[in-house]
């Protein structure tokens, strides 16, 4: 009878986990993706974050440069608010890169972890709609 019980209590357990992250993965947008963030964002992609550099003035990618940002193909993640985060702050390897293409942590910018948080606002916001 008690093992039952338990067994019952773990499925139940697991069932709210499993539904708690389902949910978080659907909110749309994402914490962290707000009107203001997104607009600090693009002013920082189109200038302290010199991410237009490789990834063009309409984030639409260079060849041989940055990939396309706007598009729902993501090279080096799933695209999610929080990989985006963590693809700015760490950058691409050369090893990890399936491009060929070599991104340093934060672009090469001195940007802050508050303006890279910004600029994945932005980035998700470019190929993100919510609904």
């Amino acid at each position: 009878m008690a093992g039952r019980v338990l067994g019952t209590m773990l499925v139940t357990l697991f069932a709210t986990a499993v539904s708690a992250q389902a949910q978080q993965q659907t909110t749309c947008p994402p914490p962290g993706v707000t009107p203001a963030a997104i607009k600090e964002g693009d002013g920082i992609f189109h200038g302290p974050g010199l991410c237009m550099a490789c990834h063009g003035q309409d984030a639409k990618g260079m060849p041989n440069m940055g990939a396309d940002l706007t598009d729902q193909k993501w090279l080096h993640s799933k695209g999610t608010y929080d990989d985006i985060v963590q693809q700015i702050m760490t950058g691409v390897s050369a090893k990890e890169s399936t491009s060929g293409t070599v991104m340093p942590p934060k672009g090469g910018s001195g940007i802050s972890d508050a303006q890279v948080k910004a600029v994945a606002a932005y980035v998700w916001s470019l190929s993100h709609k919510c609904k």
